[in-house]
């Protein structure tokens, strides 16, 4: 598969095969989040793998929508470093955004299903995430990337409308 086809056939899965995710597999969704562009070149992400039940039940509680949390086998929490995000303009956001593509493109190259949590913008989600994985203040969640073997494969389906696409004006 090329990644053409990763991006054109990747589909957000929720269900998962009881099966470990290798750590291999792992570190190159790592790797290729980690090639992501970011301004400034802040590079403001960091990453926590999440393996174990009990901590994946937990990320479950956090959102209404993480409820696939507890059937994926691993799950990556992904944060944002103050310390080297810029303070006066939020493009991490951006920069975390484009990790979490690159990381769910990845997942598809490997032969893996995933899908995207949003933590951040939501508070509350923040809150829980801080609290229970004890992240320092320089630490915040913004997303979840959920892994693992698909259960089951969902159709690919080509989004592309030409009536949202303007050639040189509007």
């Amino acid at each position: 598969m090329n990644r053409l086809s990763a991006i054109m056939d990747r589909r957000s899965i929720r269900k998962f095969q009881d099966r470990p995710v290798e750590q291999e597999k792992i570190e190159a969704i790592l790797r290729a989040g980690m090639q992501a562009p970011s301004g400034k070149n802040s590079q403001c992400w960091e990453f926590l793998v999440i393996e174990n039940d009990e901590d994946r039940l937990a990320v479950t509680t956090m959102s209404p929508f993480a409820q696939c949390a507890k059937n994926a086998r691993a799950l990556i929490l992904v944060m944002v470093n103050r310390d080297r995000a810029d303070p006066d303009i939020p493009v991490w956001i951006q920069d975390l955004s484009a990790a979490s593509m690159n990381m769910l493109t990845q997942a598809e190259l490997e032969g893996l299903g995933a899908t995207w949590l949003g933590m951040y913008p939501f508070q509350e989600r923040l809150d829980a995430a801080k609290a229970y994985f004890h992240l320092p203040d320089n630490l915040d969640a913004f997303s979840v990337i959920a892994l693992g073997y698909k259960l089951a494969e969902k159709p690919s389906q080509d989004r592309y409308d030409p009536e949202k696409v303007h050639w040189g004006k509007i």
